[in-house]
């Protein structure tokens, strides 16, 4: 690195051969190097977009007391994963998506949060902030860990879009509580007039 360097100083056309090799380099590397691994975030591997989603049936606050994906074939599905109930965060980011949840129903679309907090939890939370959507306990991590979503102890906060027919159409990445359901709802306009 000292040398390229002292060639940039020396040489006024040093520069232009400084980035002449780097691009020769970086050339090399992309004809060499094998196609794109899969995507990969920071909870693991991510299942493939335009593929079956992964199945999971997993205890909640509401209903019977299980849900499963297979349970709302012929509906959207957005599953969002998240760290922790009653945090400032997921506190927002439920908030959020209970405000607009009368747009997502117009839409065919159930919400289904996913967290490590248990069923106990859930239903506290639930009620504390009037949520009308099923919080999933994925005590174990399984379940985020099959979506990529998790860190350890945890769930990250990540989003997926599932189409009527189970098939995983889009992902959010590390998303911003605040603004979070708006971008999923454009995003399931979008994905719905495509599928029209």
């Amino acid at each position: 690195m000292a040398f390229f360097g002292a060639l940039w100083k020396l040489l006024p056309q040093g520069r232009s051969l400084v980035r002449l090799a780097a691009c020769l380099l970086l050339g090399l590397l992309l004809w060499v190097v094998p196609p794109f691994p899969p995507v990969l975030a920071l909870g693991g591997p991510q299942p493939p977009l335009d593929q079956p989603a992964p199945e999971f049936s997993l205890p909640t606050n509401i209903g019977d007391g299980t849900v499963s994906l297979a349970d709302y074939r012929g509906k959207w599905v957005v599953v969002y994963f998240y760290p922790k109930d009653f945090t400032s965060g997921c506190t927002l980011e439920a908030q959020r998506f209970q405000r607009d949840l009368p747009q997502y129903q117009a839409r065919n679309a159930q919400i289904l949060g996913i967290s490590v907090d248990d069923v106990d939890s859930h239903r506290e939370f639930c009620d504390s902030e009037g949520l009308k959507f099923p919080l999933l306990a994925d005590t174990t991590g399984a379940v985020s860990k099959a979506y990529g979503s998790w860190l350890g102890t945890m769930s990250l906060r990540h989003t997926y879009l599932i189409d009527p027919e189970g098939i995983l159409r889009e992902r959010f990445l590390g998303v911003n509580p605040a603004v979070h359901s708006r971008e999923v709802l454009a995003r399931l306009d979008e994905l719905q007039k495509t599928a029209s």
